[in-house]
């Protein structure tokens, strides 16, 4: 937590030298009070993030007969948890240089870090420097991936638990570069080079490519389809034998009225040189995986959220089993202020495979209960 207080103190302190100047300048004149609001608003510096704590009960051990983890981040089968603390700092003017900092600290870092750092409660997630000219920007460092229809911010998300596609078919963050053309007010196109998936720092030669295209024709609907295509090296390999990784999303939001929207999610991959675990021949690994969203607000202080995913784990690359795994999430929002929202969940997650472990055994299926509250700042 030392490292978010630092951060924010050398933002406010170099936000506020344009104010320190003005004050000697005037001399004997008294200066008007001025907060810390007004001068990160007139210096172009937005600051916020949130807090994120939650209460969660699995009914197995939250790991697969492989030793993967079953879940994301929700992962401890009976314990409260701090999941995120997050600082957001950014100074983005529309035209121009700028930048962008994510700061994270709880028990999420430890899943969403990159490879290649030793961290365990505290992850840079994003850091960027941008440069905007026009429909034109570019971004440079680390950020998001463009993947999938849930994020790692979760005051963005639907549910509490994160899906199925979030954690095993797709990246969470790259480190590259990033160019980003709005062509109209319907299309926008997006370009990049990265080391690769959650690599901070390259793990071979070769660069992964990422491509994106977003579509509105409408108010009721938007498009987004993305893909990632390079050489990335195979999972749980000693000798860094790596292969070529695709991936292609879709995602589709319709939004319905103002109350009730729907958003479907697609995401097919493959990863090159795996060693099959049905005979250790060496093979291309597959998997794919579908996922549906609902949310209705129910009044201005209640929302429902519902979810539902299908993923195959086709060669057992992501999980560890060859299994094809479904589940079905039902989230209950309260929202008493702009500032908090509490959420309470039921999910129930079954494989076609007894790959959920639970004491001595191994199950068909998992369900679990969460209790999460968020406060934003």
């Amino acid at each position: 937590m030392r490292k978010f207080a630092c951060a924010l103190t050398f933002c406010v302190f170099f936000a506020a030298l344009p104010y320190a100047a003005i004050a000697a300048d005037a001399g004997d004149t008294k200066a008007p009070a001025v907060s810390l609001a007004d001068m990160l608003s007139a210096s172009g510096v937005a600051v916020d993030g949130y807090v994120d704590a939650a209460y969660s009960y699995l009914s197995g051990d939250g790991v697969f007969t492989s030793g993967t983890s079953n879940r994301v981040f929700d992962t401890e089968p009976n314990s409260f948890n701090l999941h995120q603390a997050a600082l957001l700092v950014a100074y983005q003017p529309k035209e121009g240089f700028g930048a962008y900092v994510n700061l994270t600290a709880g028990r999420d870092a430890r899943v969403i870090k990159s490879y290649d750092t030793t961290t365990n409660d505290f992850d840079v997630t994003q850091a960027y420097v941008q440069y905007a000219h026009g429909p034109l920007t570019v971004i440079g460092g680390k950020y998001v991936t463009l993947a999938g229809a849930e994020v790692i911010n979760s005051t963005a998300d639907v549910n509490y638990s994160r899906s199925i596609l979030f954690g095993y078919a797709i990246p969470f963050a790259h480190t590259g570069v990033r160019a980003t053309y709005v062509v109209n007010s319907t299309l926008t196109l997006i370009g990049g080079v990265t080391n690769g998936w959650d690599q901070l720092k390259d793990q071979n030669r070769q660069k992964t490519l990422e491509l994106g295209v977003g579509f509105v024709p409408s108010k009721f609907l938007s498009l987004a389809v993305q893909g990632y295509t390079g050489v990335e090296q195979v999972y749980g390999v000693i000798g860094g034998i790596s292969g070529q990784r695709n991936l292609v999303d879709v995602v589709a939001t319709i939004t319905a009225n103002d109350r009730l929207s729907f958003i479907l999610n697609y995401d097919y991959a493959s990863q090159d040189n795996f060693t099959s675990l049905a005979n250790g021949s060496t093979i291309k690994a597959k998997w794919s995986g579908t996922a549906g969203y609902l949310n209705y607000m129910l009044s201005n202080q209640w929302r429902l959220g519902l979810r539902g995913e299908y993923f195959d784990d086709t060669d057992g690359y992501r999980t560890g089993v060859i299994q094809k795994w479904k589940e079905a999430t039902l989230t209950l929002g309260y929202l008493p202020s702009k500032s908090v929202e509490i959420r309470t969940e039921v999910r129930g997650d079954r494989s076609d495979a007894n790959s959920f472990v639970s004491g001595v055994s191994a199950k068909k299926d998992q369900s679990s209960v969460g209790l999460e509250a968020i406060f934003k700042f």
